[in-house]
């Protein structure tokens, strides 16, 4: 971080853990006012992850389970529900990649998917309500972030953020139609990463972090080839 103009550092005091609740977390956060892709790209590669002015990680005394998981996108091979999830919405949903922006279509779309993790999931965090909240959450970046917007039928069905790095993509949230559940649109978004990644010749795409155990975040080990940050402070195959 010494590259990089830190604003200061915030070490939350032991909580019940988002992920897994029979656990107590300890998270890190730095605020910085600049930071380019290349260096943020690094962290990365060290087991950060961004949002907004924020990089983050946990420190927790007795649990590893927040691991940074990457697909190999050279060998990705999706599975069976993974290629209906790609029939189903290919050609049908379309996808416009742009500048993030605030909008009131984005910000009921966002209310209704939240609602329904709530109720679905248990989320227990607190949304973005507003345009300013949401300003600061998904559209404010130290660097360029694209947002990627679905559609069936001019209507907003999916919203992605992504960002492009040196050397792979970086999903950093996904919300969708809960009426569109469905379609499966969370893995169409990552298999829609991982084919625009092929296209660019980016090696890896990262989709933040696995915790086993973690209903919502479970997922992201099917796609594969994967690797995971471990607790060794590297890169190891997972599961293949």
């Amino acid at each position: 971080m010494d590259s990089m103009k830190s604003l200061g550092t915030i070490v939350t005091p032991p909580h019940v853990c988002s992920y897994l609740e029979t656990e107590l977390a300890i998270m890190r956060y730095d605020f910085v006012e600049e930071l380019s892709a290349e260096e943020y790209e690094e962290l990365m590669l060290n087991g950060w992850r961004r949002f907004g002015y924020s990089v983050f990680h946990p420190q927790c005394e007795k649990c590893t389970g927040c691991q940074s998981l990457r697909v190999d996108v050279g060998r990705h091979q999706p599975n069976q529900s993974q290629k209906r999830a790609w029939k189903r919405n290919w050609g049908e949903v379309t996808l416009e990649i742009g500048t993030p922006s605030v909008t009131e279509e984005k910000l009921n779309l966002y209310d209704r998917y939240h609602d329904f993790q709530t109720d679905n999931v248990g989320w227990r965090d607190k949304p973005p309500k507003d345009p300013e909240d949401y300003n600061e959450a998904f559209v404010l970046n130290p660097f360029g972030t694209q947002e990627w917007n679905y559609r069936i039928d001019g209507k907003l069905v999916g919203v992605g953020y992504v960002d492009e790095l040196p050397h792979g993509l970086s999903a950093i949230y996904f919300y969708y139609d809960p009426s569109e559940r469905p379609r499966s649109l969370g893995i169409f978004n990552v298999l829609s990463i991982i084919a625009r990644a092929k296209e660019l010749g980016k090696p890896y795409v990262y989709l933040g972090y696995y915790v086993k155990g973690c209903r919502s975040l479970e997922y992201k080990a099917t796609f594969k080839p994967n690797q995971i940050f471990g607790p060794e402070k590297c890169w190891i195959d997972y599961l293949t």
